[in-house]
């Protein structure tokens, strides 16, 4: 137990090349729901060379790694820089834990998205003594500059913006099987990583003690490898944490909707009607800040508890059958498939915008509009007009990939709660005695869920109450914490 010192593709019209421009889906379907940064200093098309078929080293002379272009390397400091400036609780940590070293000894392999603010997480897991090795889970959500980066900086790093497929798994494999190294913890995201070693190298499972898992997809894959009895090592489920769900997915998407469809559409959001399929966090976060803006909002939901908190909150709750033809915008934020089918595109008015805010590319039936009859034209980057025979046109934005990372940024400073949670669950599931944690999926404690709040709250110059004795015994708590008990959401 680890003590602190204060608390004991864009679409590809070009000719494809063979195995590496491939178009088609994931296996897994999770690692094609990709995307883009509107930040990022390049782009992948500037010049159609693979980094795979280039020899690249960086000042030291390393070429442990594969990125776009290692000189862009002093735009993607700079970037990391920045986002420093907004993560403050992984500073924080850095500080506090460096002279201890929590994580020595450990070999992380992670598959994430490459962005600065990952790369701050990466070299925080770097400085509290970690060894890491890096793959992009979505083939468009690296910021090329920022892998040049920290490959100048010594991480292997394999990821560039605009991955094939096949880039994709490869850059995966580069990072696992290596001669002489062997990970001993996987922080994942969409679970492609974990699935890929269970695929291809089940034995290194022996050597590891644990996988961080932060996204809804690949949770859900765990926990199905844990009810099939396939899970061999302790997982910690990162995104049904309270600073997870409540920060990243509610309070992150309720600023980064509108800046997404602000800077693809340029439109006004004030009397439009928009249906928000999925009243999770997600969807409630959408919700709020279109009915800030004056739009009409429409719900739809499958859950009769999140079904009554729409109708509380103000909002009308209908079947996507009812509405679809008079909405302006449509939504989804359920992580399912096939929310929105070829039969619900079919009947949207002219001009209606269609976008995704889930994990992965499935919510949306994008495949089906790839047809004979259907015209697609590019109108800007990630901005597509899909066209009917008649005339009839729908905006497409980001090809239903996820819309905030898509077509504009999230806020650094969400991504810090997120980032100092993974942090904190590696180092509690890589010093963990063992038979503390068996071999299935656990939340993040409480007390840690507590103490990532806690390292953000001085940015605010927040101060908060302390319990006397007398009210810590009253109420049979510690004056410490943790304050609520595990299954409570907040």
């Amino acid at each position: 137990q680890i003590q602190f010192a204060d608390q004991k593709q864009e679409f590809n019209k070009r000719p494809s090349k063979i195995g590496r421009r491939s178009l088609s889906r994931s296996i897994s379907q999770s690692s094609t729901d990709s995307y883009s940064s509107a930040a990022s200093y390049t782009d992948s098309s500037d010049d159609e060379t693979s980094p795979r078929d280039k020899q690249q080293k960086n000042s030291k002379g390393s070429s442990d790694f594969c990125v776009k272009n290692i000189k862009q390397a002093e735009f993607g400091r700079r970037e990391i820089e920045i986002a420093e400036q907004e993560m403050p609780a992984l500073m924080a940590l850095r500080k506090r834990a460096q002279g201890e070293k929590p994580l020595a000894g450990a070999k992380i392999v992670g598959c994430t998205h490459i962005t600065a603010q990952t790369a701050v997480l990466m070299e925080t897991l770097g400085a509290l003594g970690a060894q890491c090795r890096w793959a992009a889970c979505n083939i468009y959500s690296t910021l090329n500059e920022v892998a040049a980066a920290l490959a100048e900086s010594g991480f292997p790093v394999f990821a560039w913006k605009g991955e094939s497929e096949d880039d994709f798994w490869w850059c995966i494999d580069r990072c696992v099987n290596v001669e002489g190294w062997q990970p001993n913890m996987i922080l994942d995201d969409g679970g492609d990583l974990t699935h890929w070693i269970y695929k291809k190298y089940p034995n290194m499972f022996k050597k590891i003690k644990g996988i961080v898992e932060e996204s809804v997809t690949g949770v859900h894959r765990l926990y199905q490898l844990s009810k099939a009895g396939k899970l061999c090592v302790p997982a910690m489920n990162v995104n049904d944490s309270v600073t997870k769900q409540k920060f990243d997915n509610l309070y992150c998407c309720r600023e980064s909707i509108l800046d997404g469809l602000k800077r693809t559409t340029d439109m006004m959001f004030g009397g439009k009607q928009v249906v928000v399929c999925g009243y999770g966090e997600v969807g409630k976060g959408c919700c709020a800040a279109l009915k800030a803006m004056g739009s009409i909002v429409y719900v739809t939901e499958i859950d009769p508890i999140c079904a009554l908190q729409a109708c509380m909150d103000g909002f009308r709750l209908v079947k996507l059958n009812e509405v679809i033809r008079q909405v302006d915008i449509v939504i989804t934020c359920t992580g399912n498939k096939n929310v929105v089918t070829r039969e619900h595109l079919d009947r949207m008015k002219n001009s209606c915008i269609v976008c995704n805010m889930g994990h992965s590319n499935t919510e949306i039936d994008v495949a089906s509009l790839r047809t004979p009859e259907l015209t697609w034209e590019r109108v800007r980057s990630q901005v597509d007009h899909v066209i009917w025979p008649d005339g009839k046109r729908i905006v497409l934005l980001a090809e239903g990939r996820l819309l905030n990372l898509s077509c504009s940024t999230v806020p650094t400073f969400v991504l810090s709660i997120t980032a100092t949670t993974q942090a904190l669950a590696l180092i509690e599931l890589y010093n963990a005695p063992e038979g503390r944690y068996k071999q299935d999926v656990y939340l993040l404690p409480k007390k840690m869920d507590e103490y990532v709040a806690s390292l953000h709250l001085p940015t605010f110059d927040a101060h908060l109450t302390e319990l006397t004795d007398e009210q810590a015994k009253y109420l049979g708590l510690n004056k410490n914490g943790p304050f609520k008990p595990n299954y409570y959401r907040c």
